[in-house]
């Protein structure tokens, strides 16, 4: 194991563009997230275990650290 993970990650939303900084949980998977700006609901893309693997700049906790996540 390299560290500590990264616990913050940018996410993009896709619909719009607009980019927020989100504390991304340690030992959870976070399925969906509201866009502050336009209200789209990001939800992981097919093979992803979470938004943030999916959308964010940095991969979950749990990736990070090369265990699967979610328990998958």
């Amino acid at each position: 194991m390299a560290g500590q993970p990264i616990l913050h990650s940018t996410l993009t939303c896709p619909d719009c563009g607009h980019r927020s900084l989100e504390q991304m949980p340690v030992d959870a998977c976070q399925f969906v997230h509201v866009c502050a700006n336009c209200s789209a609901r990001l939800r992981p893309k097919t093979g992803d275990c979470c938004v943030f693997c999916s959308y964010g700049d940095v991969a979950c906790p749990p990736v990070q650290a090369d265990h699967s996540c979610c328990g998958g």
